[in-house]
């Protein structure tokens, strides 16, 4: 296991505790919450991908938009299942026992995922590679549709704390 792999299942096990930690104890939403951490790991999953993308097998990359796709509608159904009030503050979500189904069913497809790609394409670094590339994109799905559900029920986002 090379240390770079390492290093991307920490800092994504470190931003998944951080978002589930969050929805289920419940938090304040702002508007830099649910566009910042999406966005640096999508960044982050298109830097490394580039490194390894023209090795890679259609195999691989069609492998890998399926993924993409599957953890996509995951976010979106994570994102519809939580609950959003109206507070003082602003926006508040809870995520509900739903949610926390589907973030176990999101971790096990994603695991799933790579050990399939590493078992089909022994020698692909793709899969490892995209890592930060599909966290960031099913939470920024998730994250996506909290946005729209708020905006749709009129609740103001919460305000950034200095």
């Amino acid at each position: 296991m090379s240390a770079q792999l390492v290093v991307g299942i920490l800092v994504g096990l470190w931003v998944l505790l951080r978002v589930v930690g969050r929805q289920i104890t419940g938090s304040l939403v702002t508007q830099r919450q649910l566009m910042l951490m999406p966005a640096i790991l999508v960044v982050l999953g298109v830097l490394s991908l580039s490194s390894t993308i023209h090795g890679a097998s259609a195999g691989e990359i069609a492998f890998l938009g399926l993924d993409c796709v599957v953890l996509i509608g995951l976010g979106f159904a994570r994102g519809a299942s939580i609950r959003l009030n109206r507070r003082d503050d602003g926006l508040f979500q809870k995520g509900t026992a739903a949610t926390l189904g589907l973030w176990v069913l999101t971790i096990a497809f994603r695991v799933g995922a790579a050990f399939g790609s590493a078992a089909i394409w022994p020698d692909g670094k793709l899969g490892h590679a995209a890592l930060a590339l599909t966290i960031g994109l099913t939470i920024a799905a998730q994250n996506a549709m909290i946005c729209r559900r708020a905006l749709s029920l009129d609740i103001p986002f919460a305000v950034d704390r200095a």
